[in-house]
Formats: structure tokens, sequence, C-alpha cells
């Protein structure tokens, strides 16, 4: 039974595409758990808003990016030390703007073709890599994965 004490932490991921498979990650900064470790952007969702509200905000504070549109992907939820949470990820192709670090936080594009490979990565980015291939090398293939 889960009780408020440890109820999961609700977070909005997004995956950033672009046409050639490269998917954008972020390096969290330091002070922070798992600090230098590579996950893809977001952040918890507030109350009142919607998954994709926050997710909306999330990108617009962190990286100077407006999502354009994004399609639900799949949802995790993953037990770290530190903090139980609930990952929803979004894949969007469609955003305004280049990134920028607008919170000190380094970022990278991960090449679909295993080129730029960033480690370490954050536990639950890991397996999302794999099963992202599919997308990756089919520019016009759907989000259809819901694990």
């Amino acid at each position: 039974m889960t009780t408020a004490a440890n109820a999961p932490v609700v977070v909005a991921v997004g995956i950033l595409m672009r046409p050639n498979g490269d998917v954008l990650l972020g390096q969290r900064p330091a002070g922070k758990p798992y600090a230098g470790y590579w996950e893809f952007p977001g952040g918890k969702v507030e109350p009142g808003e919607t998954l994709f509200e926050a997710l909306r905000r999330e990108f617009l504070e962190e990286l100077g990016l407006t999502i354009v549109s994004a399609e639900p992907w799949c949802c995790v939820e993953y037990v770290y030390p530190h903090a139980h949470v609930r990952l929803h990820f979004y894949l969007s192709r469609q955003w305004l703007g280049e990134p920028q670090s607008l919170e000190g936080q380094a970022f990278a594009w991960h090449g679909a073709d295993g080129t730029r490979a960033l480690s370490p990565l954050l536990p639950a980015t890991i397996p999302l890599l794999e099963w992202l291939d599919p997308l990756r090398l089919l520019p016009d293939a759907r989000a259809t994965r819901h694990c």
C-alpha cells in the first residue's frame, strides 16, 4: 500500500529528438543527488498542472525552449535511495529555440548511431535509450510504446 509519505514524486520528462535521431540529455548539477549523471530533462509536476504543462514549464525554465508538441510515450517508476519517482516520458520532435544552460547544467545530444555516448547515465535513463532505438532510426515512427 502506498501512503502519502512514500508516494512517488510525479515527474514530466521530455525526450527531444532531432530528425537524425539524436536526443538531448542533461547533466545533473553539483549539489543534487547523482550529480554529474546524465538524464533526460524534466521536473516535478506542480499542484494543478497537467503533465504537458509541467513539461513545457520545465523546458522553458531549464533550457529556454518552447515545446510545440509532444506525445506521451511511457511511464516508468524507479526507486532511488533518495526518492521514489514516477517518470512520465514525452517524445517531442517540435520545439522552438536552441537549448541554453539556464540553470548551470551541461547538456549534449546523444547520437542515434552510438556517437557522443555520455557517462555515467542515471539508472532510470539506461533502458530508455535502447527502447528509443526503433523511433530514432525511423523518423516518421509514432511514439507507440507505453511501458
